[in-house]
């Protein structure tokens, strides 16, 4: 089916209607189901590809669908458009094609959690380039946006959010000297709140997205963040209880919002 159907607006707003449902059937399976990739590997997912090869081949889908759809809009010389679009590619391009170079080991990732990836990722490039190119109203995003609260907001939350993700990918990454294979509780940074600092501040990303351009789309995606990784962040928090015992249950963190849950 042509993509432009989807960017009708009445055809647009079921698409969102139907990823919030599907997010929630996600939500609730992920506690039963381990996604099998990082610390959650497991040879049950079936073939498996270099980790690095799988962040790159899961991720860069919705990079490149994103310049595309942006490519061929009449609104690509639009000011705040063109501000959304460099936002949203500014986390892509490092998950993509940075954050696969710095992974050190040789982990794997299944293939089955790859195409699951490219599903969404692609299906997200549509929702998030099909409200800011062709399906918002054309006089919504005028220069004066830039002065907006929202956008102030928005992107001051976003750029909260991609800094603590990096950060707390760098914690984790730094855990082990070279040939070390244990096991160690991340500390520092948001790691003193919760123990998925990571996670945390990519869901502050797309929360902040989703303010910074005041859309449904942009809030479905919040949605799915936290549908995706909410759960993933209460095993990783449950498994380092296990591990770690009370080295771990008296530093009183909570799973990936802090203070929260």
């Amino acid at each position: 089916m042509d993509i432009s159907y989807f960017l009708i607006p009445e055809h647009f707003n079921s698409l969102l209607a139907v990823m919030v449902a599907v997010a929630v059937v996600v939500y609730v399976a992920l506690h039963f189901i381990d996604a099998g990739y990082g610390i959650m590997y497991t040879k049950r997912w079936g073939p498996t590809v270099n980790n690095k090869l799988g962040w790159v081949l899961m991720e860069a889908p919705v990079f490149i669908a994103m310049c595309l759809l942006w490519w061929y809009s009449d609104r690509r010389t639009a000011v705040v458009p063109l501000i959304f679009f460099a936002v949203f590619q500014l986390h892509y391009f490092q998950r993509s094609f940075i954050f696969p170079l710095l992974i050190k080991g040789k982990s794997r990732m299944p293939l089955a959690i790859i195409l699951s990836g490219i599903t969404f990722n692609l299906l997200n490039a549509l929702m998030q380039g099909g409200w800011i190119f062709y399906v918002a109203p054309e006089d919504m995003y005028t220069p004066d946006w830039l002065f907006t609260p929202q956008f102030i907001a928005g992107l001051a939350i976003f750029a909260a959010g991609f800094a603590i993700n990096l950060n707390s990918d760098n914690i984790i990454r730094n855990l082990r000297n070279p040939g070390d294979t244990r096991h160690y509780i991340p500390r520092g940074g948001m790691f003193r709140y919760v123990s998925s600092a990571n996670y945390f501040g990519e869901f502050l990303e797309w929360v902040g997205f989703a303010v910074l351009t005041w859309s449904a789309a942009g809030a479905v995606f919040a949605i799915w963040t936290f549908a995706n990784l909410a759960p993933r962040a209460r095993k990783i928090h449950r498994r380092y209880a296990e591990e770690f015992g009370k080295e771990f249950t008296d530093l009183h963190l909570k799973r990936i919002i802090p203070f929260i849950y």
